[in-house]
């Protein structure tokens, strides 16, 4: 299986854009029917070794325990539910209004009645789900990639996260942005203003340097991995940055330490350089907000002071 396959932007926008969709659908009954976590760390999606789970919701109250399922390698939108009940069906042909239409009879017939904000969040577009026939372009082969390339990056992230013994977010994908990411916290709270909306003052009441991967969009039309540190200190785009094909770049008023997706894939050694991309764009965030890296390191996920010494 390879390594960080091609992944171009323009080969399979129309079927990103269409599973985004899918996936909002998902993440949005994922983020009504499940206990809230700081930051926001109950709503996003985990990877499987098939595809992308929304982890067990409800089954405290009036709906039952259900686990919904994306399954990448069949194409099919599964839902389980405690009681051993199950039903799935094809995620291939679906429009946007289908494929909701579809779900919300599933869950129905299983006795999962949850009420979503049913429209596009951040997508520069409107339309309501369950009207959005445009969005129908479903390629199970693009897919599929998407989603090897996102177990890959997971399983890169977690062994990045393991150097760091703080307070550290699970490895998790956003549906909303459509990014998979890692976050350290410094353990330094944020002065928010209440007139931040707020989806960012609960992502960001502690201080934090978060690590990640995106696909690309309209505006950076190119898969990377990334790095920031909010809130930015001044000079963050000075720090040095590694391998010399990593940079930084102006984004919405702050800075982004990015390497870019292709130039990893011609590396000798692509994972080393995305772990040493990583590591200098936390240094870099660690040093202007005086992080005590040592204190708070813990190399190869180890603390234990007497590994390999007893």
């Amino acid at each position: 299986m390879e390594l960080f396959p091609a992944m171009p932007l323009a080969e399979w926008s129309e079927t990103k854009e269409t599973f985004h969709r899918f996936a909002q659908i998902v993440g949005k009954i994922r983020l009504t029917s499940s206990n809230r976590r700081n930051h926001w760390w109950q709503v996003p999606f985990h990877p499987t070794g098939r595809g992308l789970t929304t982890r067990p919701m409800g089954g405290l109250g009036e709906q039952p325990l259900f686990c919904v399922e994306f399954d990448l390698v069949r194409h099919r939108l599964v839902v389980d539910v405690l009681d051993g009940r199950s039903a799935e069906f094809s995620l291939i042909g679906r429009s946007v209004s289908s494929f909701h239409e579809r779900l919300f009879d599933t869950l129905a017939g299983l006795g999962i009645r949850p009420e979503i904000w049913a429209v596009p969040f951040d997508l520069g577009d409107e339309t309501p789900f369950a009207e959005d026939t445009l969005h129908a372009r479903y390629d199970p082969v693009l897919i599929n990639r998407y989603w090897r390339i996102l177990a890959q990056v997971a399983q890169l992230l977690d062994r990045f996260a393991a150097d760091f013994a703080g307070k550290t977010s699970p490895v998790h994908h956003f549906w909303h942005t459509f990014d998979i990411a890692v976050t350290r916290f410094t353990g330094r709270v944020v002065r928010v203003s209440p007139d931040t909306d707020p989806v960012t003052r609960e992502a960001y009441s502690w201080e934090v340097i978060s690590s990640g991967f995106w696909f690309g969009d309209s505006e950076r039309p190119w898969p990377a991995f990334y790095s920031y540190t909010a809130p930015e200190p001044e000079g963050l785009e000075r720090e040095p940055l590694h391998p010399e094909q990593a940079e930084w770049i102006a984004a919405r008023g702050s800075h982004l330490a990015i390497l870019r997706y292709d130039d990893v894939r011609a590396m000798g050694d692509p994972v080393m350089a995305v772990l040493e991309f990583l590591d200098s764009a936390y240094q870099a965030g660690a040093r202007l907000t005086h992080v005590d890296t040592e204190a708070l390191s813990s190399p190869g996920g180890v603390t234990d002071p007497y590994y390999g010494k007893v």
